[in-house]
């Protein structure tokens, strides 16, 4: 790299090869050549540039163009759209009150279901106290009733003798001897 540099560096100590250098002689430089060559760059590269604008301002104006078109559609696609937000509020209030008033209805069903359900449950209660009532008065009778019958069966047993009791038996079996001859 330094040997780039240095050459560089010493490019003005170089001597005139006859070929490189500065000529600073106006004749032999050949001004009227430069000043041709100018004019036809001039004179051709002023259509060419010419071109190169219209074509740009074409460019532009096709893209300005094109931007109108696609903000009207713009334009339209937002209206389009907003007309759909109004018709989609509308429908999203119906719903709200209809959906208010179904769950208004909802509530009412629930509450006079809950009514019955509570009436039927209470009434289910009351038969079940009243047959566990009855259950329970029975059983006291039968308890009654067979402590009495114990009492008087014990009773029976300390009043009566053997021979009481066999003329009791005997006396019963006469009875019941007439009663068949009589439905006979």
């Amino acid at each position: 790299m330094k040997n780039v540099t240095d050459s560089f560096v010493y490019l003005g100590h170089w001597p005139s090869a006859g070929s490189f250098g500065f000529n600073t002689d106006i004749l032999a430089t050949n001004p009227i050549n430069l000043s041709v060559v100018l004019g036809v760059l001039i004179f051709f590269g002023k259509g060419v540039l010419s071109d190169l604008l219209d074509n740009r301002k074409q460019r532009i104006l096709n893209t300005i163009r094109n931007s109108e078109e696609l903000r009207g559609g713009a334009i339209e696609q937002l209206e389009k759209a907003r007309v759909r937000l109004r018709n989609v509020e509308v429908e999203a209030d119906q719903f709200r009150v209809n959906g208010y008033s179904q769950i208004e209805r909802e509530k009412f069903n629930l509450i006079n279901s809950t009514d019955k359900t509570l009436e039927q449950l209470e009434n289910y209660k009351n038969e079940t106290i009243y047959f566990e009532q009855q259950r329970a008065i029975n059983q006291v009778r039968q308890r009654v009733f067979q402590q009495a019958l114990q009492g008087a069966i014990g009773t029976l047993n300390s009043c009566l003798s053997k021979e009481l009791h066999l003329r009791t038996i005997n006396a019963n079996i006469g009875m019941f001897g007439t009663m068949k001859e009589i439905t006979d």
